[in-house]
């Protein structure tokens, strides 16, 4: 997910992606646990997209705010 995307979206849009990476990031857990992993890579892309969502999120909060 790149930034460009992010700041195009609505904070409904945000929290709905956000829960979609945060329920895939649990699934990668399970497979790395089991062994059925096979895109380890995956594991920080996702990680690190939902740290950039959460920047975003908190950045558009505090800009409501003001």
């Amino acid at each position: 997910m790149r930034a460009r995307e992010l700041r195009a979206q609505t904070l409904d849009q945000m929290k709905d992606e956000l829960a979609k990476l945060k329920k895939e990031q649990f699934n990668l857990r399970f497979q790395k646990a089991t062994g059925q992993l096979e895109k380890t890579a995956r594991v920080r892309q996702v990680r690190r997209d939902i740290a950039r969502i959460k920047t975003f999120l908190h950045q558009k909060l505090s800009e409501s705010k003001v």
